[in-house]
């Protein structure tokens, strides 16, 4: 088994010996056993907060390069009129501490990536969002708190109170 231990930040295809397909949930995971997408065992030993992204490279203790690639998984995308009822669905969903991945659309729209959740498909109906109910690679934001490729990072709250944060 390929014992996975260090970062590498962005590859190309063509350095990495072999990919690694994981959904987003274990990307969030610092520790966890996989297999490859040509069928070896691999465990994954890094530092833990750290989301590893879709073409992130991850070296071996024996020199070995994988490149890790976002699964294909079930998402909602709820379109919606760019502007202020983006920023509002953005805004509610966001208070409720999900991870969002955010695009724009054609014509004046964007649309915001969760997730499969009945309460939150049925806030973002209500917010006049058009759900589409399909399977695609999840790649939500990083946060305001995290340097490019890093995970959350606990931030101080100003608003009273502390909360846990279900990542």
């Amino acid at each position: 088994m390929l014992k996975l231990t260090e970062r590498l930040g962005p590859i190309d295809d063509d350095q990495a010996a072999d990919s690694l397909t994981l959904p987003f949930e274990m990307r969030t995971r610092g520790r966890f056993k996989a297999t490859t997408d040509t069928g070896h065992e691999v465990g994954v030993f890094l530092d833990r907060g750290q989301v590893l992204r879709d073409g992130e490279g991850l070296r071996a203790e024996s020199g070995e390069i994988l490149r890790v690639c976002a699964a294909v998984e079930p998402v909602i995308t709820a379109h919606i009129e760019a502007g202020l009822a983006l920023a509002r669905l953005c805004y509610h969903l966001g208070n409720r501490h999900v991870q969002l991945a955010l695009g724009g659309g054609d014509a004046g729209t964007g649309w915001v990536r969760f997730p499969p959740d009945h309460v939150l498909e049925t806030l973002a109906e209500r917010l006049g969002a058009r759900l589409e109910r399909h399977a695609a690679p999840f790649h939500p934001e990083p946060g305001a708190y995290a340097q490019a490729g890093e995970g959350h990072h606990h931030h101080p709250h100003h608003h009273g109170q502390e909360h846990a944060h279900a990542h």
